[in-house]
């Protein structure tokens, strides 16, 4: 598994904060790829770690809460997707592998895929997905099934079915990966890496992804995969969360140690613990994380991380990402909408 990259897309979030473990539905992205993993019958993983690599292994551990073990292998700088295979090649060994991008979400998870992998007769498989800006990304060219080219960022595009970044290899990536040249941008390319396996006359198939997949690299994307975790939610309200004065429709889940006093919670939605939700409306598909306050404002299609306090916001608040421990407070001056991004301990007054 990948989780380095430095996050541009998702600044100034990411300035604080390593991109994989912004949540989503209050679960870093992270975890969700190592759940699927794991249920994949994965158990020994690898994480490649940059910059934020203290931020990862304090979030994921020796990964014991997932039910893996967790080794880390560390990148000295972005050297591209290619270049963490070739450093993980003592770890790996001769094993078939899975090699999943930390930032990747695919809510139905991997196991169908990881199964066909282990019952074929292929050396590589790469996911695809219907997209409707092909150019892009990497597009693979198909003939009865298997992948006889790929091509990167296309004018036109041969189809709309774009790579993810889930790969499956075997040991013959081992061949490839040495011979690869850095890209005009410095980095050892994972699409130069399949186009080697199929030129050197290796089998390189490409299921298309039934479900739902997203790549969280920027706000809209990350609103979307908290849309959809949140729309498959099981209700979970603890009675004594609500005082008289407050309701809590349709597909809601609270933390029995949150507290709901005089407001209205419309799901789907999420509120994590020790969070206070006074005099307020939270709208569907709105995540909000532990030891929140949102006080005399209205939220909705949003999510709010850890430790944040909005207060007596006299507009709505919404299509949103709220970094950890933000303050948002009313001001004498009128405001007209917020749309917001803001990274962790921001402080804002509005005007």
């Amino acid at each position: 598994m990948l989780s380095g990259g430095l996050g541009t897309r998702l600044r100034p979030l990411t300035y604080t904060g390593a991109k994989q473990l912004v949540p989503i539905a209050n679960k870093p992205v992270l975890f969700y790829a190592l759940e699927s993993l794991v249920a994949a019958g994965i158990t020994e993983i690898a994480i490649v770690v940059g910059d934020t690599h203290a931020q990862i292994r304090a979030a994921v551990g020796d990964g014991s809460q997932f039910g893996a073990r967790v080794t880390y292998i560390e990148q000295d700088a972005p050297r591209g997707i290619a270049h963490g295979i070739a450093i993980a090649r003592d770890f790996l060994g001769d094993s078939p592998f899975v090699l999943f991008l930390g930032d990747n979400f695919l809510r139905e998870g991997i196991v169908p895929y990881v199964e066909r992998f282990r019952q074929g007769e292929c050396n590589a498989q790469i996911l695809l997905y219907p997209v409707p800006n092909p150019q892009d990304f990497g597009v693979a060219i198909l003939e009865d099934g298997r992948v006889v080219r790929v091509v990167e960022k296309p004018r036109e595009p041969p189809s709309d079915l774009a790579v993810i970044g889930i790969y499956m290899f075997d040991h013959h990536v081992f061949e490839i990966v040495p011979r690869l040249r850095p890209s005009a941008r410095g980095e050892l390319e994972i699409t130069d890496t399949i186009q080697g396996l199929i030129d050197a006359g290796y089998r390189v198939e490409a299921p298309i992804v039934q479900g739902a997949w997203i790549d969280t690299g920027k706000k809209a994307d990350m609103l979307e995969a908290n849309r959809l975790i949140l729309e498959i939610l099981q209700r979970d309200v603890p009675a004594h969360v609500l005082d008289g004065d407050s309701q809590a429709h349709g597909k809601v889940v609270i933390a029995a140690e949150a507290q709901v006093v005089n407001s209205v919670i419309r799901g789907p939605a999420i509120i994590g613990p020790r969070t206070r939700i006074v005099n307020a409306y939270v709208g569907p598909f709105t995540s909000i994380d532990h030891d929140c306050e949102i006080v005399a404002c209205e939220i909705e299609h949003s999510i709010v991380l850890e430790g944040t306090r909005l207060c007596d916001i006299p507009h709505r608040i919404e299509d949103s990402l709220i970094g950890r421990h933000v303050e948002i407070h009313r001001s004498p001056h009128k405001p007209k909408a917020y749309k917001l991004m803001l990274g962790d301990y921001s402080r804002v007054e509005v005007v």
